[in-house]
C-alpha cells in the first residue's frame, strides 16, 4: 500500500495539522505491513503557484516538480493532507499543489455529461485545524468543504475527516480540541483495499 502524505502548515512544531497528520501516518505505518509512505512538505518545498510560464511548461525544472507531484498522486493507494484553515481557505502552498494536479486529461475529463475525476479507487484523510469553530459548508468556511469537493472532483470519493476546531480560542479548549481530533483518527485497514 502506497501512501502520500502531504503538510502545508507554516508553524512547525507548534502546528496541530503536522501532529495529527504525523499520528495518522504513525497508525498506518503500526497495522500495515507493506505501507510505502511518500512525504511531501509544501511549506519547506512549495511549488511555484500556477503562471502564464507554467501553463506552457517553458521551465523544464519547474514541468518535472509539477509532473513529480500528479505521478505521487496517481501512484497513492491513502492520501493524507493536512490542511489548517488560513483566512477561512487552504494554504496558498496547498492551493498551488492542487493547481499542479488538477490537470485536464490526467485527474480529470470534461465529457458530454460533464466533468469526470479519472483519480478514482482511492482513499483521502483530511487532516483540519481551525482557530475557530465553523460548520461544514457554514458562513466562512471555504476550508474542508473545498477540499472534499475538489478531491471528488478528481474522482476521490472516500474521504474521512478528523478535525481540530477552536484552538486559537484558549489553551484549555486547545489542547480539548486536539484530544477529541486524536479520537478522530481513522482506522488504517477499516476501508483501506
Amino acid at each position: 500500500m502506497k501512501l502520500l502524505h502531504i503538510d502545508s502548515s507554516i508553524l512547525g512544531s507548534q502546528s496541530a495539522t503536522r501532529s495529527l497528520g504525523a499520528a495518522v501516518v504513525a497508525r498506518f505505518r503500526a497495522e500495515v505491513a507493506d505501507l510505502e509512505v511518500t512525504y511531501r512538505d509544501l511549506h519547506a518545498e512549495p511549488l511555484p503557484h500556477l503562471s502564464a510560464a507554467s501553463l506552457a511548461a517553458t521551465d523544464p525544472t519547474e514541468a518535472a516538480r509539477a509532473e513529480r507531484a500528479i505521478e505521487e498522486l496517481l501512484a497513492t493507494d491513502v492520501l493524507v493532507i493536512g490542511a489548517p484553515m488560513y483566512n477561512f481557505s487552504v494554504p496558498s502552498t496547498l492551493k498551488a499543489w492542487i493547481d499542479r494536479v488538477a490537470v485536464a486529461g490526467r485527474t480529470f475529463r470534461y465529457t458530454a455529461n460533464g466533468p469526470e475525476g479519472l483519480v478514482t479507487g482511492k482513499r483521502a484523510i483530511l487532516v483540519l485545524a481551525q482557530g475557530g469553530v465553523h460548520a461544514e459548508n457554514g458562513p466562512g468556511e471555504h476550508h474542508e468543504s473545498y477540499l472534499k469537493w475538489m478531491l471528488g472532483f478528481l474522482g476521490i470519493t472516500d474521504i474521512d475527516v478528523v478535525r481540530a476546531q477552536g484552538l486559537a480560542i484558549s489553551p484549555e479548549q486547545r489542547t480539548a480540541a486536539l484530544r477529541a481530533a486524536e479520537r478522530m483518527l481513522p482506522q488504517p485497514l477499516a476501508r483501506a483495499a
